[in-house]
């Protein structure tokens, strides 16, 4: 884009799958890139007070910087990026999970009843937990497995009948509603850790508690940003192409 690009029309998710660096630009902002991703920059001003002049400034400033630019993930084809959010994505949350869940049993054991926003915190991952391994299994069975027949036929020219449930734009909804619900419940989580950092008497186990969960938010931003904001706007089309 040029530097004299009008940020205000195009939606969040559209710029951060150009540039992955603008991700960081937008947490800086306090902007939701990934569930809030269809939103435009004008949009989101209208409901979030921040200053979109420093906005537009730092894109701009990120354009004109040196460096190479991150990886455009719409230019992968479909069924790489269903393999690669599996192998990275949902293979981090499956090994993440336990771990988190073994410290949060600990810290809120040991420092609950002095700290009543811990057992809170506890309680909103075990759901997000709860939701995710359901969320990921039905991904991985049935909408993926879906999405790389799709595309398979498209390279060999081939068509398809539709799948039983009609239109996938029926699952991307429920997986997008899925997003939003864990997106909402890290959020409270962040809130209720004042952003993940810890009091000054934390122990070890405190610490590395608040560092996880922080770094499991970060991933599922990732994660998110690359089903609502690269996978799925891409299956439309895919849906015209390939189905009879």
């Amino acid at each position: 884009m040029q530097e004299n690009t009008d940020y205000t029309k195009i939606p969040v998710g559209d710029l951060v799958s150009e540039d992955y660096r603008r991700a960081d630009i937008f947490k800086a902002h306090g902007i939701d890139f990934c569930c809030g991703g269809k939103k435009t920059i004008g949009e989101v001003s209208t409901e979030k007070k921040f200053n979109i002049k420093e906005l537009v400034r730092d894109l701009n400033e990120l354009e004109l910087s040196a460096g190479r630019k991150a990886l455009d993930f719409r230019k992968w084809e479909l069924d790489f990026l269903c393999d690669y959010i599996v192998n990275t994505h949902h293979s981090y949350v499956k090994e993440s999970i336990p771990k988190i869940s073994a410290f949060l049993e600990k810290v809120v054991s040991r420092h609950g009843n002095n700290h009543p926003e811990l057992p809170q915190i506890k309680h909103r991952f075990d759901t997000i937990t709860k939701d995710l391994a359901e969320h990921m299994e039905k991904e991985e069975k049935v909408l993926f497995s879906v999405i790389k027949k799709m595309y398979q036929a498209k390279k060999e020219n081939k068509k398809l009948e539709r799948p039983h449930f009609k239109s996938l734009s029926i699952p991307i909804s429920e997986m997008e509603a899925d997003h939003s619900d864990a997106g909402k419940l890290l959020a409270e989580i962040n809130e209720l850790s004042s952003n993940y950092t810890p009091p000054a008497f934390a122990c070890t186990t405190y610490k590395v508690t608040y560092l996880n969960l922080k770094q499991f938010e970060e991933d599922l931003h990732t994660h998110v940003h690359l089903e609502n904001n690269v996978l799925f706007p891409a299956l439309p089309n895919l849906e015209k192409e390939v189905f009879i």
